[in-house]
């Protein structure tokens, strides 16, 4: 009776090292997930099957897509990745009960919830996607290992790759440039429209004024000013990007920079901008704010990722952190509570708090 016992241990012990090798598979070919939906979106997949109407089988996504025809093969297995992912749906007509068209049954690709913020106009979310899943982006990656044998400061992992700073290539490669403008645009567009309506009460007590620092063109500005007509809005940024801002807005638009002084406003916004720098400068671009705000009544309104605040699910965590590695390759970093409070209170604020009501980004209004 012994030997079937041994026989049984051996087999656990080597599924548990099929299981393992299946974790480091599953880690290395993730690149693959991102990959597939880059082709999604540049084939414009998710519009060809918007325009039959949500739903559609292969051939009738051939036929809004633009590709060669020996390739359709390929396009199938390519959406088999992608229904597998939850990127799209997949039912098969009934008169099949499997997946694959030899069977008899063709597959009807479905939008899901994810898909349907790659259609249309707002909210649409696909040029940021295309921003972090361009080839500009993803080589900053490809030689971490040689980053991380120098000393800091050094040039960061993006000038590696690329001889520049990402803002110092945006003004120097006007692709790049529109590249990343349509990117945070697009983000502007979604996030500020959950904001308004799920986070009102952020923006309802302002009287007076807000000035939105590093606001760009002013996409979140006017969702706010939109929102709500009683405060005053204004953008400040460097005098390259007021030149190309809009006119026909109530917002106004001021030429300056955050490290140098901020203008005076009840409220100071900052929309993902801190994550962009180290301890240091955020500290300097925190006491510029506390001196533009009232002692009384004023507030400094951030909405950055808070590590490990909001939902513990691990794909929310997993994502925050999967972001933070993305940040760090142009000098960034996304902070846990403690990391905040520790530039908050360095920077002169006397309290703070953190509101996690933005999937996996937080508001957190700071006081003087």
């Amino acid at each position: 009776m012994a030997a079937p016992a041994k026989a049984q241990h051996a087999s656990t012990d080597q599924q548990t090292m099929l299981d393992a090798q299946l974790q480091l598979w599953h880690h290395t070919f993730g690149y693959v997930k991102s990959m597939a939906l880059k082709a999604a979106l540049d084939l414009r997949i998710p519009d060809a099957i918007h325009q039959h109407g949500g739903s559609a089988t292969l051939p009738q996504i051939v036929t809004k897509v633009t590709l060669h025809p020996s390739k359709i093969p390929c396009l199938r297995r390519l959406m088999r990745v992608l229904t597998q992912t939850g990127v799209f749906g997949v039912v098969v007509q009934p008169h099949s009960t499997t997946t694959d068209a030899d069977d008899g049954g063709e597959p009807v690709y479905e939008l899901t919830l994810a898909s349907r913020l790659l259609i249309g106009s707002a909210p649409n979310v696909s040029p940021f996607l295309n921003m972090v899943l361009g080839t500009v982006f993803v080589s900053s990656f490809l030689d971490l290992d040689e980053w991380f044998q120098h000393e800091l400061p050094d040039p960061s992992p993006f000038k590696l790759a690329h001889g520049r700073h990402v803002w110092d290539l945006a003004r120097h490669d006007a692709s790049f440039a529109e590249l990343c403008d349509n990117g945070m645009v697009a983000d502007s567009g979604f996030i500020m429209d959950v904001m308004v309506k799920e986070c009102g009460d952020v923006f309802r007590g302002i009287s007076g004024s807000l000035v939105d620092v590093a606001g760009g063109l002013g996409g979140a500005t006017q969702a706010i000013a939109k929102a709500f007509p009683h405060i005053e809005c204004s953008v400040l940024d460097l005098p390259n990007v007021v030149a190309a801002a809009p006119t026909n807005t109530e917002v106004k638009y001021i030429a300056g920079d955050m490290f140098e002084s901020i203008p005076s406003a009840n409220v100071v916004f900052l929309k993902w901008v801190l994550h962009d720098w180290g301890d240091a400068e955020c500290v300097k671009i925190l006491k510029n704010c506390k001196r533009a705000i009232p002692s009384e009544g004023g507030k400094v309104i951030i909405m950055d990722i808070v590590v490990g605040a909001g939902s513990s699910d691990q794909k929310h965590v997993e994502t925050q952190v999967l972001f933070d590695l993305f940040i760090m390759t142009i000098n960034g970093a996304e902070r846990d509570e403690k990391e905040w409070k520790k530039i908050i209170f360095e920077a002169g604020f006397s309290s703070y708090k953190i509101i996690p009501v933005l999937g996996v980004r937080s508001i957190i209004e700071v006081y003087p």
